[in-house]
């Protein structure tokens, strides 16, 4: 499944027009991981374990947006945005929302 930012895909003409389609994934952030980024913040560096649980979110959320343009009969998925959004009463999740257009490209 080919998916772009942009509205278009160069040198590919749009055929069809699907519909929106999205994809979402929310993740919950643990009081180890959150322990290890503290300390990582005070020392400096990357807080890796972030990094993983964050990586992973997105390609569910774009793997859950990819199948539902499948079902729908696309080949492509234009127009994406990726949004990140904390959630929860102590702002202990995180969600990861995509959303395009789902479309058949000739």
């Amino acid at each position: 499944m080919l998916m772009s930012t942009t509205p278009a895909i160069e040198g590919r003409s749009i055929t069809r027009y699907h519909g929106v389609v999205t994809g979402e994934a929310i993740i919950g952030a643990n009081f180890l991981k959150d322990m290890f980024a503290a300390v990582r913040d005070f020392v400096g560096g990357r807080a890796g374990a972030y990094e993983k649980t964050l990586r992973s979110a997105r390609e569910t959320a774009f793997a859950e947006m990819a199948d539902a343009a499948q079902k729908l009969g696309a080949n492509a998925v234009v127009g994406v945005d990726i949004d990140y959004e904390v959630l929860g009463e102590t702002n202990g999740m995180l969600m990861v929302a995509v959303s395009g257009t789902a479309v058949t490209l000739a």
